[in-house]
Formats: structure tokens, C-alpha cells, sequence
């Protein structure tokens, strides 16, 4: 599962318990991209502070893991050589890449989407706003994409990496909208305008 994950937060967990229960996996794992290629990383503390807070944020979860493949590699994180190099280092593994409806949606435009098919099955995880049918409209333009995706439900919690960076800012308490662990780290860190109390309570 890939994303900035700036920060991790309890939504991104819930996508990963659902898609573990839904789709009969054996593991998820969030990759922390270095440099999203398709949108700016407003507020970005740095890859190194954004693979430690899903570290912690999974501690504990025996099924949830956490890679830095695409923190080291230079550059934008392309799905596509991610997959590539996931193929390369465990020949013979049936990948399943997690995305989000809005992202699905926008699949057509990745780079390279047929080679992204061949390599891994899509995990869509539906959003409001962006339904099934209209996915698979746009799926339709990517040769056999339509026959690699699944979808599953998780509950609509609206929460956003956005919302808490603003919380944060604002002094407001992110308690409950990310692990405990994450919240001190941030406090610690003073990650996003922080201050050194205020963000657990």
C-alpha cells in the first residue's frame, strides 16, 4: 500500500485491517513514497520522519509491515519500478497494490498502467464521490486492468493526512485520529508546527 503517509493515520490502518479481512492476504505493507510524482507533499517533514511514524503505527500488528523501498531509490516513486523491484527481489510473489478509489480513478494516467496490471492485482478500497461503475469506466482504457481489480468496503471515516497536518498547526489534539505512538513522535519532533504538548491530549 503505497502513499506519503504524512502523517499515518487510523483511516490508512482501517484500509489495511479491511483489505487484509476482504481480499484474503497474508500481509499488508505501507511503502512511504520518497517523491509523489503526481502531486506536492505539502508540509513534508522528510522520508526518514514519515517511515518511522508508520513504523510505529504498526507496531504491535503482526500482519502490517512496512517497506523503504521507494525512500531508496532517488527521485519520484513510480508504482511501477516499485513493482518491479518487488519482483526482481522475491521472484514469484502475487502482488496486490491498494488504492484508493480517487487514485484508481486516475489510474490511465500512471506511468506505464499495462505493466502495473501484469505485475499486481488493484485493491480498490471505494470512496464516496468516486463509485465502482465510473472506475471501471476508467479502467476500461488500460488493457486488461478491468480483470485485475477487486474492490472492497471499508467504513467512511473522514480523516485525511491534511486534516490532522492542520490540527496540528492549529494546536488542536489529534488523539484518536492517528496511534498514540504517532501523536508523541510528532509532538517529539515537533513535526508540522508542533508544540511540545497539546497534540496527545
Amino acid at each position: 500500500m503505497g502513499g506519503t503517509f504524512n502523517p499515518p493515520h487510523v483511516g490508512h490502518l482501517l484500509c489495511a485491517q479491511e483489505a487484509l479481512l476482504e481480499l484474503g492476504l497474508d500481509e499488508v505493507v505501507l511503502i512511504p513514497v520518497n517523491a509523489p510524482p503526481h502531486k506536492p507533499n505539502d508540509g513534508d517533514p522528510g522520508v526518514a520522519h514519515r517511515i518511522a511514524m508508520c513504523e510505529l503505527a504498526v507496531t504491535g500488528e503482526p500482519r502490517l509491515a512496512v517497506s523503504t523501498i521507494e525512500a531508496e531509490r532517488p527521485g519520484p516513486s513510480y508504482t511501477v519500478d516499485t513493482l518491479e523491484a518487488l519482483h526482481a527481489s522475491r521472484p514469484g510473489i502475487e502482488l496486490t497494490f491498494i488504492v484508493g478509489g480517487d487514485m484508481a480513478a486516475a489510474f490511465p494516467s500512471w506511468r506505464d498502467p499495462e505493466r502495473v496490471v501484469s505485475l499486481a492485482q488493484l485493491a480498490v478500497a471505494e470512496r464516496e464521490g468516486v463509485g465502482r461503475q465510473l472506475i471501471l469506466e476508467r479502467l476500461s482504457a488500460v488493457a486488461g486492468a478491468a480483470d485485475r481489480v477487486r474492490f472492497f468496503d471499508m467504513p467512511r471515516l473522514d480523516i485525511s493526512s491534511s486534516l490532522i497536518r492542520r490540527r496540528v498547526a492549529a494546536g488542536r489534539p489529534i488523539r484518536h485520529l492517528v496511534p498514540d505512538e504517532v501523536a508523541r513522535y510528532i509532538e517529539r519532533e515537533g513535526l508540522y508546527g508542533a508544540s511540545r504538548k497539546g497534540v496527545i491530549q
